[in-house]
């Protein structure tokens, strides 16, 4: 039987599924597909090839990814996400989907045709990078012939690639949002708002989910909050672990059946 694994786009929260990729190595969860969008997709390509999930984390903090940005002269944002291109190049050299250690699916949005696209095959690195490509802080991609960017924007939680793919799908979001009644500021109210788009569906995806991990609370992070990087990755870390305790019996089921063939 085969375990997939979903990561949700969510900006610096996305820190949290290193945290939960760390659980699962940790408790021997063996990994059959990864689907992620934005930073789920980041995460998803480097784990994919091997990289350790707390020396991803180390290799965010040390290198603090903005400084590897650049301003978007001449085009619709703030900044070109594409000049982080040498960064991710060290550490997925062949830059191909086909080279990697686990398969691993990732969305993006085509924002000329306003469609959702899955990349799983060719070039990795730009297409990863489309994936996180915010609108209006990054600008978009150009693959093909077409614009892309966030894969958030139509779909944040991609589970349907591994719907009839895998035997059990383990998902990881980081943006749950707590019950408020205070609303501090504009930038507040803009980043709940945000999150709450792109949580709309997720009582529906859940029911696909065999294991949830959740951390509480994680949604009222801003997605550029670096300095929370270490606090966010050992709260994931820990939820995981509980979460892989609660569900071991679905867990060892599939580690039984993988051993008796």
């Amino acid at each position: 039987m085969k375990i997939g694994v979903v990561l949700s786009g969510g900006g610096i929260r996305g820190i949290a599924h290193l945290g939960v990729l760390k659980a699962l190595k940790e408790k021997g969860v063996k990994i059959s597909m990864i689907t992620g969008t934005s930073a789920g997709a980041i995460v998803g390509a480097l784990f994919a090839n091997g990289v350790d999930p707390y020396e991803a984390l180390k290799l965010f903090q040390k290198t603090k990814l903005l400084k590897f940005l650049r301003p978007a002269f001449r085009l619709p944002a703030l900044l070109n996400l594409e000049t982080a291109y040498p960064l991710f190049k060290t550490y997925l050299p062949h830059d191909s989907f086909e080279h990697l250690k686990i398969p691993l699916i990732v969305t993006a949005t085509n924002f000329n045709e306003g469609k959702l696209v899955y990349f799983s095959k060719g070039d990795l690195i730009r297409k990863v990078l489309a994936s996180g490509c915010i609108p209006g802080f990054f600008s978009p991609i150009l693959i093909d012939g077409k614009y892309y960017v966030d894969g958030g924007v139509l779909n944040n939680f991609p589970i349907e690639p591994l719907l009839k793919q895998v035997d059990i799908i383990i998902g990881s979001t980081c943006n749950h949002l707590p019950d408020t009644d205070k609303f501090r500021n504009i930038k507040h109210v803009l980043e709940r708002t945000a999150i709450l788009s792109i949580n709309h569906d997720m009582e529906e995806k859940i029911k696909s989910i065999d294991v949830l991990i959740e951390p509480k609370g994680l949604g009222e992070t801003s997605i550029f909050e670096i300095k929370k990087a270490e606090e966010i990755f050992w709260i994931a870390h820990e939820e995981a672990l509980r979460q892989i305790e609660v569900n071991r019996d679905k867990l060892d089921l599939v580690k039984k059946k993988k051993t008796s063939l």
